[in-house]
């Protein structure tokens, strides 16, 4: 199938099924803001020097993103990162540009981590991501991408990675309810499926402290007005989303903590219920020892002549006795807990 059958096919299915195309670029010139979907017009694009253009990648093919790069100047390490994606969350001026790596989140049982990566240029912002993200669903979009477009590329890179940002507020939230319902849990029973989900909280924690603590490192730079391809009246809103990062960072610092203390509850939980046991088994022993001694004593020397009603009132006294004493044992245990 070649690119050109694409918006054909793409006409034929319904909206619902319509897979997302894996290039897209936008450009805004004299007021206009133009838009095609052809991986033909890439390099015309961020070549010229009016107007600014983003370019987005859905998932693209290897060759794609080595001939953009090689065409528009970009180093071949850079190239080899974006197709590569297994970078960690990073940004690094290369030249006149900067390369941008993040993750988004999503979560379906599971956290999962998603690399975007962003190189942005002067006049230009190219934007590499899977298909489990969608740029254009950015809140700062919905009322026109020309709107934010025409501010310049920089403008536009703040828009997208303070919804990538914004997407993990739901995922923290939704891992306050799950810590908060473990910890119940850990309280009215503490069994083995519930310390397996802590421990499976717990990794999903160390997945995303490998997401949060670079990014907050991340727009620490951005802040800093390192980069000339950043201006100076975007900076500040690098900053809003720093902030942002500081906060998840410390709610992450609060949910772990509270999942190593959920994780030490079930410890002493199952330490008090070991020491109940224990003393359970202790008052059983007491009763069956003192049974056990006066059936030592008097049982086996005894015995033969109290079948035959040859004994006299002294033995079944002592044994109504051993009885009755056994049985004020058990009584004083249970009174104080220990059966």
């Amino acid at each position: 199938m070649t690119d050109a059958q694409l918006p054909v096919l793409a006409d034929l299915e319904p909206a619902a099924t319509r897979p997302a195309p894996s290039v897209r670029i936008a450009s805004w010139r004299d007021g206009t803001l133009t838009e095609q979907e052809d991986h033909e017009g890439v390099v015309p694009q961020l070549k010229a020097s009016d107007g600014f253009t983003w370019v987005d990648l859905t998932e693209p093919a290897p060759e794609l993103v080595e001939r953009i790069a090689r065409e528009i100047g970009l180093h071949a390490l850079v190239a080899e990162d974006i197709i590569e994606r297994n970078e960690r969350a990073k940004v690094e001026p290369v030249g006149d540009y900067v390369h941008l790596v993040m993750f988004a989140l999503t979560r379906d049982g599971e956290t999962r981590t998603h690399e975007v990566d962003f190189v942005l240029g002067k006049r230009f912002l190219l934007s590499v991501h899977p298909a489990a993200w969608d740029p254009r669903s950015a809140h700062q979009l919905k009322l026109g991408l020309d709107a934010v477009l025409q501010r310049g590329p920089d403008f536009l890179l703040w828009a997208l990675v303070d919804a990538v940002v914004d997407g993990y507020f739901p995922i923290f939230d939704a891992f306050g309810d799950e810590i908060d319902e473990l910890q119940d849990s850990v309280v009215d029973s503490a069994d083995r499926a519930t310390v397996q989900q802590l421990f499976a909280v717990k990794r999903e924690l160390i997945r995303i402290r490998h997401v949060i603590g670079p990014s907050r490192e991340i727009f620490a730079q951005l802040t800093g007005r390192e980069f000339e391809v950043i201006g100076d009246s975007t900076v500040f809103y690098f900053r809003d989303v720093y902030d942002h990062l500081i906060r998840l960072t410390d709610e992450f610092e609060a949910y772990r903590e509270q999942v190593t203390s959920a994780l030490e509850l079930y410890l002493s939980t199952v330490n008090n219920n070991l020491s109940v046991i224990m003393k359970r088994l202790t008052g059983v022993t007491v009763v069956l020892a003192g049974l056990g001694a006066v059936a030592g004593i008097f049982g086996m020397s005894e015995a033969a002549s109290a079948v035959t009603g040859g004994e006299g009132w002294g033995f079944y006294f002592v044994t109504l006795a051993s009885v009755a004493l056994a049985a004020l044992g058990i009584w004083l245990l249970r009174r104080i807990g220990w059966l």
